[in-house]
């Protein structure tokens, strides 16, 4: 039986160019940095978990709420994968079992999310309060999806399907299994986040830097699988 099994809705996802130096020090054993074209990127990245069921069962009240994560590419005998710096929900029961049992970095911050759709655009935001400062990533796009293209930006950012994360001095490995995702042409957005509050002072070279691409994807149903440790 998977662990968990949901939907993830509405990805909006913030792509930056960095350093490859930045991260040298997240990487978890066992598994080294992916790059596209030579270019390395970490991510911002919103969205929905709808229909959210653990080990099969439906927990009262964590079942539909918001995720906002930051993460990297790597990659491991052929597997491609991500590697969460943090995670952030608001429902304090997801921070307790993804921390304890994935060993992940979540953090419980009040949150909320609007979806608008008009004629034939989407508007999407995800929202995040920390400091007493409200945080957002919001894009517009085209309402009709369309398919990723192979050897793309955004078939790199999207067609990874295995997260690892350190265990003391282990690594822990699971994989995220969903189809291919198509996406909506994002015509505008905007990203207003204070990063050294959210993510700390390490990553507040963020917060002056432009993005080099804002995605929005449909997504999918997705089942998580039991973590092994390597």
């Amino acid at each position: 039986m998977s662990f968990l099994k949901a939907e993830w809705r509405k990805l909006v996802m913030v792509n930056y160019e960095v350093d490859p130096e930045v991260l040298k020090n997240y990487i978890p054993k066992g598994t080294e940095l992916d790059f596209y074209e030579n270019k390395c990127y970490i991510s911002v990245v919103g969205f929905m978990f709808l229909n959210t069921k653990l080990l099969g069962v439906k927990v009262p009240f964590h079942v539909n709420f918001e995720e906002v994560n930051l993460r990297f590419y790597v990659k491991r005998e052929g597997k491609r994968g991500v590697v969460f710096i943090k995670e952030i929900v608001p429902k304090p029961a997801i921070t307790l079992v993804a921390n304890k049992i994935y060993k992940e970095n979540y953090q419980t911050l009040p949150m909320k999310h609007s979806w608008t759709e008009k004629e034939d655009m989407f508007k999407v935001s995800y929202q995040w309060k920390i400091n007493q400062k409200r945080n957002s990533v919001s894009v517009e796009s085209k309402s009709k999806s369309v398919s990723i293209k192979p050897y793309t930006e955004i078939e790199f950012i999207t067609e990874h399907y295995w997260g690892y994360a350190k265990d003391k001095r282990k690594t822990t490995e699971y994989e995220v299994k969903h189809p291919t995702w198509e996406y909506y042409p994002v015509t505008d957005y905007n990203i207003d986040v204070d990063f050294s509050a959210t993510y700390g002072e390490h990553f507040s070279f963020l917060q002056s830097q432009k993005p080099s691409s804002v995605f929005l994807l449909e997504g999918s149903e997705i089942s998580v699988e039991n973590k092994t440790v390597l």
